[in-house]
């Protein structure tokens, strides 16, 4: 089967990356490759594909992925280059990447925060998005041959996804230290990325978004107190993200932008 070009979720089991899994799967023709850290993979291919009875199953393939480790994602890098076999010498390469990995521990005040948990966050929210960026990166189109910018509909779009709280200039509340932290050096991960895009000429742009406050696990927590249509379901996230990426321009790369397409400021 031919695989030029395919998408890449990370991590695609839960939540919003699993509504972006089945959102590609079922708008897209690409090739999905989808991260999961489960023992049981034939489990998390049903869970995939289960709504989506008119979807080709041979179109997701899962890697085996554990975040909190680089030999895990360096190994993951590798299933995929395997899998693309003769392909990647063909062409194949990243049409489309979600990097959806984040935990949010609420500490309100400084006597909340613990060292373990915070290392933990900024573990999972920043350093496996710097080494998804190390490892699967070599999957990004070769640089461009002219010195013309690529059009915007054949440029990959490399993303993490971030949140609101990571601008330091809209904080307004306080609290939330470590996942406000790692957010903020997220999105610098996310500008300075792009830059090196630009400057080696790869046809891709990296952004940020922030998909709103998304009913999952991770917000749960909190939904008792957010307007009723402030709180989205993963689907209807998935859809606006996915759509606000589609329409970016050169000019909206490195920057961080949010669900109804408005920009997320530093």
């Amino acid at each position: 089967m031919t695989m030029s070009p395919f998408a890449l979720i990370s991590p695609s089991t839960r939540g919003l990356s699993l509504a972006l899994t089945r959102h590609l799967l079922r708008t897209t023709d690409l090739t999905v490759f989808a991260t999961h850290r489960s023992d049981s993979p034939d489990a998390v291919r049903r869970n995939i594909l289960s709504p989506l009875p008119h979807v080709d199953a041979n179109r997701l393939r899962l890697l085996h992925c554990e975040l909190t480790s680089e030999d895990s994602i360096a190994a993951a890098a590798q299933d995929l280059a395997d899998a693309l076999g003769s392909d990647a010498d063909g062409g194949a390469h990243l049409d489309t990447a979600f990097f959806a990995g984040g935990i949010l521990n609420p500490e309100r005040q400084p006597a909340d925060l613990d060292a373990s948990t915070v290392e933990k966050t900024f573990q999972i929210n920043v350093i496996s998005h710097l080494l998804l960026i190390k490892h699967f990166s070599r999957f990004l189109p070769p640089p461009s041959s002219t010195s013309s910018k690529a059009k915007s509909s054949s440029t990959t779009k490399w993303v993490h996804v971030s949140a609101r709280v990571g601008s330091v200039s809209d904080n307004r509340l306080g609290g939330w230290y470590s996942y406000r932290a790692s957010k903020a050096a997220l999105n610098q991960v996310i500008r300075t990325f792009d830059l090196y895009l630009q400057q080696k000429k790869i046809p891709a742009m990296c952004v940020g978004v922030h998909p709103g406050t998304v009913k999952t696990d991770l917000s749960r927590v909190f939904w008792d107190g957010v307007p009723e249509n402030k709180l989205f379901e993963p689907d209807f996230a998935a859809e606006r993200i996915v759509d606000v990426v589609r329409d970016l321009d050169s000019k909206s790369r490195g920057r961080v932008w949010d669900w109804a397409g408005k920009e997320v400021v530093p």
